[in-house]
């Protein structure tokens, strides 16, 4: 896409290097690339659009800045020296013919699903910085005993909107979810079901099937608790002790034991119930625009990892315990001693993680792999990436921890084990119910056509746009109402803008049904300042994109979609469109509305905001 600073870095370095090589260093070969060069806003509009400080090049050309910076402006028409910056007022109206040409010329490879990404050829919003590149990118990773919750919803929001970016980049990206179905917590919606069940399906109790399992775990630690509670009160046990003893968790242990001796009953119970909440999150997923090129199961990989550790020990990267467990010494790398095999040679989590991240590249040989998990998780993924690393395994490196922090509700944090989770499906119905009111409240029925159908995109996009619009890493404590305001920094307004536009579009095609226009429109009209800041930030949206794929960070996609609106909004209120003064200028505000629009639809599709023309 045509990127003005760029294009000016390139002629303010190929300057530089023109006096280096006119003899004043007598080194000819010596040259400036783009990428030395640094680019400024100006603090005042009157001193230019850009500015390039020169104090980089002081030692190389052994000169002042404030003298570099006349030699260069010398050399350059249409530039000013100002003290040590090379000061440059851009031509308004060949910029923006530049900036539309472009995005409008590329309309035609989008679509209501969204963009068409990872194409070949460059395109809007399509920087290209990635091509070439495997990434693949874990995300979601549920466990099979209950829905999907708030947390789940920012991981997914977070891990599908990275996966788009990442394609808008050019990188061949694949979307891999790790699904948690086994271990005791399993095993306890199991034996609730099996005990109480009485033969029950999702579809006889008219409840969705993946919070059908859930309630059979909220059943088992309601049971769990009175039982514990019992023995506390009857036998004078501490807490931790009757928790031990119960017969509820004795029996669900012994059910793990079953599942992992291959009892015929045990796994095809285990089958049926992990089935039933896969099928209820994929509804969830196909609700929220989530989607997985793979799923990896942990029943399949369990014991993986053991043959690696075993490699270690033999080659003295690991040691073996008096006990007999295998370990590491990571003091030296300022972590802590870790097990990696216990000492009766069982695995746990991190050695299943060896054996999954080692078959993921022999399956699909990716230059990088992305694990989309809770900051909880950071000391695991330090010490599993070092080991795969001393494990001699040099894609290792490459491996990367995108940590996000936790999501509450303003009643506080979230629980599952009392059945308080944030259901997923519950909070985005909440949020449809409330977006509902609105559109009835402002008797907008009619004018959207289906009203439930509206009302489940502006929830989707308020609670995506919530998740996304601040730093993977920082904690957020989710206000449904403040979500959906369409006004502000929200999802729903952004939505709006789309929405307004689109209305505008229709009705200048109403007015102009009859008429034929020919030719390209007068850009070099679009001189109006809220034209111009309107113009640059279309010209912006490649690097927002790449930088956004750079820093694995959604939000800085999000604050360049609020800008790109706000200016918009500024130029909608200072630049009538249909009643300008005269044809050529209304085109010429139409044809930049419209590609507000494209840019607009390309970078909602990238943040995982359903768009609407009609709000």
């Amino acid at each position: 896409m045509y990127d003005y600073r760029e294009e000016w870095k390139q002629k303010i370095s190929g300057e530089i290097s023109k006096l280096l090589n006119n003899g004043t260093l007598n080194e000819p070969s010596t040259t400036v690339s783009p990428e030395q060069v640094v680019v400024e806003i100006p603090p005042s509009p009157s001193m230019g659009d850009l500015g390039f400080p020169m104090f980089g090049f002081a030692k190389l050309l052994r000169k002042g800045p404030p003298q570099i910076a006349q030699m260069v402006a010398a050399g350059l028409p249409g530039t000013a020296a100002i003290g040590p910056y090379v000061n440059i007022h851009l031509d308004r109206g060949e910029v923006a013919r530049n900036i539309l040409r472009e995005i409008l010329g590329q309309d035609s490879s989008r679509n209501e699903n969204g963009p068409s990404v990872g194409q070949n050829g460059p395109s809007v919003g399509r920087p290209n910085t990635l091509r070439g590149s495997r990434i693949m990118v874990e995300f979601s990773g549920p466990n099979t005993n209950k829905p999907l919750h708030l947390g789940h919803l920012r991981n997914d929001a977070l891990g599908e909107s990275i996966s788009r970016i990442l394609l808008a980049c050019g990188a061949d990206v694949r979307r891999v979810n790790i699904i948690n179905d086994r271990g005791i917590h399993i095993c306890k919606s199991m034996l609730a079901y099996g005990e109480h069940g009485e033969g029950k399906t999702p579809e006889s109790a008219g409840v969705k099937s993946d919070h059908f399992v859930g309630d059979w775990y909220v059943r088992f630690n309601q049971d769990f608790k009175e039982e514990a509670g019992a023995l506390e009160r009857e036998k004078g046990l501490s807490k931790k002790e009757a928790e031990a003893q119960t017969p509820l968790l004795l029996r669900a242990q012994e059910l793990l034991r079953k599942w992992e001796a291959g009892d015929s009953e045990t796994v095809a119970l285990w089958k049926k119930m992990t089935a039933w909440a896969i099928d209820g999150w994929k509804e969830t997923y196909k609700r929220t625009g989530v989607s997985f090129d793979k799923y990896d199961f942990e029943s399949d990989n369990w014991l993986l990892g053991k043959e690696e550790v075993l490699k270690g020990l033999e080659k003295g990267i690991f040691y073996r315990e008096a006990d007999g467990a295998i370990a590491v010494d990571l003091s030296a790398e300022k972590l802590d001693k870790k097990i990696l095999l216990r000492s009766d040679g069982t695995s746990i989590y991190i050695t299943q993680d060896f054996g999954i991240a080692i078959n993921r590249h022999k399956d699909w040989p990716f230059d990088r792999l992305i694990y989309v998990v809770g900051a909880e998780q950071q000391y695991h993924f330090k010490v599993l990436f070092l080991l795969l690393q001393k494990l001699g395994f040099s894609w290792a490196k490459n491996l990367c921890h995108l940590s996000y922090g936790m999501v509450n509700l303003p009643e506080g944090k979230m629980k599952s084990r009392e059945g308080t989770i944030v259901d997923a499906d519950d909070l985005i119905d909440s949020l449809r119910g409330m977006a509902l009111e609105e559109i009835r409240g402002k008797e907008r029925e009619e004018a959207v056509g289906s009203p439930e159908e509206a009302a489940e995109k502006i929830a989707v996009g308020a609670l995506h746009y919530f998740l996304l619009q601040v730093s993977p890493s920082r904690d957020i404590l989710f206000d449904p109402k403040e979500s959906l305001s369409f006004n502000g920094n929200t999802g729903p307004y952004l939505q709006y803008m789309g929405a307004r536009i689109s209305s505008l579009l229709r009705k200048a095609s109403e007015r102009n049904a009859a008429e034929e226009t020919t030719g390209e429109p007068c850009f070099e009209l679009l001189t109006h300042d809220a034209e111009w800041e309107l113009a640059k930030t279309l010209g912006d949206y490649n690097n927002a994109v790449a930088a956004a794929a750079e820093a694995m960070d959604p939000s800085l996609l999000a604050a360049y979609l609020y800008e790109l609106a706000k200016s918009f909004s500024r130029f909608y209120h200072d630049c009538p469109v249909l009643s300008a003064d005269g044809p050529d200028l209304t085109e010429a505000r139409l044809a930049l509305s419209k590609a507000v629009l494209v840019v607009l639809k390309d970078a909602l599709h990238l943040v995982c905001i359903p768009f609407l023309e009609v709000m």
